[in-house]
């Protein structure tokens, strides 16, 4: 019976998930259709499960004498404070994923993981480390097919004077930005996301951030750009929303030790956080 209700547990939380939308806040859409798939996995081992849970308590009298005149050693080596604590950690997923409300990711995260590149640290694991400002999908591809995906995205996006980096634009349109700011500097750009202020910026400048997904929550990076105001804007508070427009230009940022493309703002308002804050990277 346990086994049953485990199996349920997960099978209606992958359903949940799905039903409120909020397998987005997980994993890239273009995976959807695994755990869509395990929808139904899940349901038919439940079904499997509960027949065999039936058959055996018919069944059970049949055994329950003989039970009386041996000495049962699975009932030793499966002892009921080792199926608590089995089934026990098991269930705290399910559980937790039920009856948690999903957080969704902010400066606060960024804060804690730290506001750096890797590569500064000279620190070379994709896995250890979420990527800052700067998309790299190198590392999911061969250096053949990224540089056949780069020279596509230059061309697509360096004929454009106005780029705007909405959904489906904001991981080619910002790497190859980043790739290549020599080709952009004086074009607009527009972009949308969360406020985000380090200690070492002037008082007239945010990051504008959004978190991106590569392919699940666990390789979530947060990407974006600094932006240059007119005035000052300190009294804009972190994860404020804002869309800003400006022409892009190169600056040198001491704590990167390089330099990197900037915005500066030619018009910009708040706005209120899209219903998936999320940015999804979509395969060529």
């Amino acid at each position: 019976m346990l086994r049953f209700i485990v199996l349920f547990g997960f099978a209606y939380f992958f359903m949940k998930l799905h039903a409120t939308g909020d397998i987005s806040k997980y994993i890239n859409m273009k995976y959807a259709y695994l755990s869509f798939s395990m929808i139904f996995a899940m349901g038919f081992l439940c079904l499997y499960q509960l027949v065999k849970w039936v058959r055996a308590g018919n069944g059970a009298h049949d055994h329950h004498h003989g039970a009386h005149h041996g000495h049962s050693h699975e009932t030793d080596e499966n002892t009921w404070y080792k199926k608590v604590f089995t089934y026990g950690m098991i269930l705290i997923p399910v559980v937790t994923g039920i009856f948690l409300p999903v957080a969704t990711l902010n400066s606060t995260v960024v804060k804690a993981k730290g506001f750096h590149f890797s590569m500064i640290d000279n620190d070379k694991d994709q896995y250890a480390n979420h990527q800052i400002l700067r998309p790299n999908s190198s590392l999911y591809y061969d250096k053949d097919q990224y540089t056949e995906m780069e020279n596509s995205d230059l061309k697509k996006y360096s004929k454009l004077q106005s780029i705007v980096l909405d959904d489906d634009h904001y991981f080619h349109g910002l790497e190859t930005i980043y790739n290549y700011p020599g080709d952009f500097i004086g074009k607009k750009v527009a972009i949308k996301g969360f406020v985000y202020r380090t200690d070492d910026i002037k008082a007239n400048q945010l990051f504008v951030l959004r978190f991106g997904i590569i392919h699940c929550i666990a390789d979530a990076g947060v990407y974006g750009m600094l932006v240059d105001f007119p005035g000052n804007m300190a009294n804009v508070k972190e994860n404020t929303w804002i869309e800003v427009e400006g022409k892009l230009d190169m600056t040198y940022y001491t704590p990167f030790k390089e330099n990197i493309p900037y915005l500066k703002v030619t018009s910009y308002h708040k706005s209120s956080e899209p219903k998936d804050p999320y940015v999804y990277r979509q395969y060529n």
